[in-house]
């Protein structure tokens, strides 16, 4: 197919897929809906009528909707060519390396692989670690010197090299952290010239913004370290955070200089957060609604694409938290906070603010 039959396949596929996502006010009313409730609605309730316990129910259910979302990512990828396949795939590949962070945190505390296994997420071809040799290493770091002749070459390195200066558990999942973003960052920028190169740039800029601007805050405010140690954990953002403002930013001693320097929207949406819980709602908030704008007004099929996959995510992400919170028993305050429906105020408040 050309280019403008590939983009205009991918835009009818995302306009049918994109009459599924969560309307105003719908996740409000899937929030008052019992367990039994929710099962039926999503089509989970063979899973959580299983005679098993709590936790398996749990990621029963989360196995089932990521494999939900990824099926749904493996059509829209089909008309793709290569460099855009590459970045939507680069964007999905979070889920291999929350199963390499499973495997890692699993070696470093001599977990048996068995144990590891039942942890992991069942994933396809496209983005699963698919080397069976990991499970059979003995430590983290030869665990990464495996994945060291593979796609993750450039991670697995960056990562073993940074535990085996400082043995830190915290330390190697942050460097993966890192990586996926520059990578995306990386791939963003390769798009220069193409039709869909500033749809994308916006769009996977802003999902870089979002890590960029909550690590900052949590490690140069929560963990004190300084301005140096903050900026090297820091990836340059093809949208607002990009180098320049992270060193200024980096430089600043409060947190409140921090957000009274950022530039609009990010200025004006974080003013009164204040904390870093309802930060990060916030800035969800805001990368979501870059998401939906490219969405309805974007003319690129695959930034459309890649846009979908993302207000998809976030809606299963919120089907997750209130079935895990039916699960549970949790308050309902918890549940709302946890979907994104109640601001993060202190816990002593939230009955007078029911």
């Amino acid at each position: 197919m050309s280019g403008s039959a590939n983009d205009a396949y991918l835009n009818t596929r995302v306009a049918a897929k994109a009459t599924e996502l969560f309307g105003p006010g719908e996740l409000a009313r899937h929030a008052q809906l019992n367990l039994q409730e929710l099962g039926q609605k999503f089509h989970l309730g063979a899973i959580l009528e299983e005679p098993v316990g709590e936790y398996a129910k749990s990621r029963a259910v989360e196995q089932a909707l990521i494999q939900l979302l990824l099926s749904e990512l493996q059509i829209l990828i089909r008309p793709m060519n290569a460099e855009e396949r590459a970045l939507v795939l680069a964007w999905a590949r979070k889920y291999a390396l929350f199963n390499l962070k499973t495997l890692l945190r699993g070696k470093i505390r001599n977990l048996d692989a068995q144990e590891i296994r039942e942890n992991l997420y069942d994933l396809p071809r496209e983005v699963r670690l698919s080397n069976e040799d990991l499970f059979r290493t003995e430590s983290a770091v030869e665990l990464l010197r495996c994945l060291e002749s593979g796609p993750l070459s450039l991670l697995a390195r960056q990562a073993r090299e940074i535990y085996e200066k400082r043995q830190e558990a915290f330390a190697l999942e942050a460097a993966i952290d890192q990586r996926y973003y520059a990578e995306l960052a990386r791939r963003v920028n390769r798009l220069d010239g193409h039709a869909a190169h500033r749809q994308m740039r916006r769009l996977v800029g802003s999902l870089v913004d979002r890590a960029d601007l909550l690590w900052l805050l949590r490690f140069r405010f929560a963990y004190e370290l300084s301005a140096s140690e903050t900026f090297y954990q820091l990836v340059p953002s093809p949208h607002l955070m990009h180098r320049q403002r992270l060193l200024d930013l980096v430089a600043l001693d409060d947190q409140a200089k921090v957000i009274a320097a950022l530039p609009d929207p990010l200025r004006e949406l974080l003013t009164d957060a204040g904390n870093l819980m309802e930060t990060q709602r916030r800035v969800a908030q805001f990368s979501n609604g870059i998401a939906t704008d490219v969405l309805r007004h974007g003319n690129s099929g695959v930034a459309r694409a890649l846009a979908y996959l993302i207000l998809r995510e976030e809606n299963l992400r919120a089907v997750f938290s209130l079935i895990q919170g039916r699960l549970l028993n949790l308050p309902e305050p918890y549940v709302e906070l946890a979907v994104g429906l109640r601001p993060a105020i202190c816990v002593h408040r939230w009955q007078d603010a029911a």
